[in-house]
């Protein structure tokens, strides 16, 4: 069994969150992975070299159990719908829709202007800087799926108040697949007021009790 844990946008390895899932899964003498998706070029960032990332962290022929927090929820979605070798999911506000909603949330100006200039300023919350993501992000994100279609048992945590990723992507999510379980938690984008509660749910689904 191999654990992998992908991370937000603009987040890293050493996250929140990742590093409480980290802790609480050391405790029970497991390893969880945590890749750094962009691999050191934010700039250049895509889902496809993302994606590439987790499929050298996951190996082949093991039992690859994926978290995954807002755009790593879904890429934890997309990598899933693409290798049965993945046997269980926890997703955390997963990023459903993103090349459909990012361009709603950021209106046509901000769109255009980041295909002519070819960047999005952004702030960097692990690198705790402004940094800028190229066009390509947008462009390649077209290619896929709004909802993955994951055969696997997943686990999903989701916030009421959560601004960023509205909790109907998970809920329409959950309409489709069933094999899903949804919580929605009384809690924001971040998920941080709730990581004791999500823990207690997702350690016996993710590696039994």
């Amino acid at each position: 069994m191999k654990l992998i844990y992908l991370h937000g946008f603009a987040s890293g390895p050493m996250s929140g969150k990742a590093q409480f899932f980290r802790r609480r899964l050391a405790e029970s003498g497991l390893e969880l992975r945590i890749p750094d998706l962009s691999e050191g070029n934010f700039e250049g960032l895509t889902l496809s070299s993302q994606l590439q990332v987790v499929e050298r962290a996951a190996g082949a022929g093991e039992d690859i159990r994926l978290m995954g927090s807002s755009m790593g929820g879904y890429l934890a979605a997309l990598y899933a719908a693409r290798h049965p070798e993945v046997s269980r999911l926890v997703l955390m506000a997963p990023a459903f829709g993103f090349a459909r909603r990012w361009p709603l949330s950021l209106g046509a100006e901000k769109t255009a202007e980041w295909r002519r200039t070819g960047f999005l300023p952004v702030y960097h919350y692990a690198e705790k800087k402004d940094s800028r993501v190229g066009y390509a992000l947008l462009e390649d994100g077209q290619q896929y799926e709004d909802y993955p279609e994951v055969r696997q048992p997943a686990l999903i945590f989701h916030g009421r108040q959560d601004d960023v990723v509205p909790c109907r992507y998970s809920e329409e999510f959950a309409t489709l697949h069933s094999g899903v379980t949804l919580r929605i938690m009384e809690s924001g984008h971040e998920l941080i007021n709730v990581l004791e509660e999500m823990w207690l749910e997702a350690r016996p689904f993710l590696v039994g009790p």
